[in-house]
């Protein structure tokens, strides 16, 4: 018999590592736009909300408290979101965009919707209601991030690339607009075209949709009474100034009563019962009468540093899926501050878009929030 031959121990080899990325702190630039812009918020929703909310609540600072409670819990969301591995994402968006849409089926119909201001655009209950219009953006960006990762150069072919993108966001903008909620409708279209625009789409290919998409978005306007006062009121508020142009009017008296330097912080006139919706759609309104041409200029230079940190990161990106979701995010809050604050300049018809950051919302807050922390996340990875 044969014993076994003893091996003598020697050194261990050691096993190939599985390489990990380098994981980069948040970056700073889109920290420190983003916490000016909420910084600024929470001052002006609580000037903007005083006397509202003293003759409604008795207490000034009560719109205040629910926007900090509305920040923390966007914060607990955007912490997770800054945390998970976002590739992940990438193959659960087909089911986020049917559970969206089935979420913003749910919300026309009666007495499942909630219905405020003649618009039904809320689930849930009270407090803990939340708008899925405002989750349909993001998941746009998610899916149209995925998508046009995968499909490389057919995304300048309009069969296999911009039609079935744009079909998607039609799929998402439409239930939107018959809440109605022509602002978010417009916005997640926008976003669409925006980031198919970034990817590579002929421009011709573009146009001829968006010609393709306005005769039937002009018929759904002209068939609504509601919206086509608003349009007529967006080309002449001062036709009907007591009625339909009424929230424009006011909104132009507060920003030209600001000048350069504003009458003061807390001093806005407008908030007292004249300007409607003043912590909400149009609270720049009140920031360029309290604090003048030079604070307007101030919140628009932040969003204008926010998107060019946002796209020079999209460059640095070599993940296709990253890259996309840093434009689409970007996108998303960039166009919503344009329509918002074209509404209150009288550059475009009057919407219910919140301004990102700045105007008092949960839902909107959140989502925002999220999309800047998705932002970082993807920032973050990259070597």
């Amino acid at each position: 018999m044969y014993a076994k031959a003893s091996r003598a121990p020697g050194p261990s080899i050691p096993q190939p590592l599985r390489a990990r990325p380098v994981l980069a702190p948040p970056d700073p630039w889109i920290f420190a736009t983003v916490a000016g812009l909420i910084a600024v918020g929470l001052v002006m929703v609580f000037s903007a909300s005083s006397a509202t909310a003293y003759a409604t609540y008795h207490d000034t600072a009560y719109f205040l408290k629910r926007q900090l409670i509305w920040l923390a819990i966007g914060g607990v969301f955007a912490y997770l979101a800054y945390r998970i591995d976002y590739t992940k994402l990438k193959r659960v968006t087909p089911a986020l965009v049917g559970i969206t849409v089935l979420l913003l089926v749910l919300t026309l119909i009666p007495h499942v919707g909630l219905q405020t201001g003649g618009a039904r655009r809320w689930l849930g209950a009270s407090i803990l209601s939340f708008q899925p219009s405002e989750v349909a953006k993001l998941v746009l960006v998610l899916f149209l991030a995925a998508k046009l990762s995968t499909i490389g150069q057919d995304v300048r072919s309009l069969v296999r690339g911009v039609v079935p993108s744009l079909l998607v966001a039609a799929l998402l903008a439409v239930p939107i607009l018959l809440e109605p909620d022509m602002g978010t409708a417009s916005l997640v279209m926008f976003t669409a075209f925006g980031m198919l625009f970034c990817a590579g789409a002929r421009f011709e290919h573009l146009a001829i949709s968006a010609i393709v998409l306005l005769p039937p978005v002009a018929l759904e306007v002209g068939a609504s009474a509601y919206k086509r006062a608003r349009i007529l009121a967006f080309l002449d508020p001062w036709k009907d100034a007591q009625n339909t142009g009424f929230h424009i009017v006011q909104s132009l008296l507060a920003l030209g009563s600001g000048g350069v330097f504003g009458l003061g912080l807390g001093a806005s006139r407008q908030k007292f019962f004249y300007l409607p919706e003043a912590h909400t759609d149009f609270i720049f309104a009140v920031v360029g009468e309290e604090l003048g041409l030079l604070g307007t200029m101030m919140v628009l230079s932040l969003f204008a540093a926010f998107a060019i940190r946002a796209f020079v990161l999209a460059q640095r990106t070599t993940d296709r899926f990253g890259s996309f979701l840093i434009i689409g995010c970007a996108l998303l809050i960039v166009i919503q501050a344009f329509i918002n604050i074209g509404v209150v300049t009288s550059s475009w018809p009057v919407t219910g878009v919140p301004l990102p950051f700045i105007s008092f919302g949960g839902t909107s807050l959140i989502v925002s929030l999220v999309a800047v922390a998705l932002i970082m996340n993807v920032a973050r990875r990259t070597r």
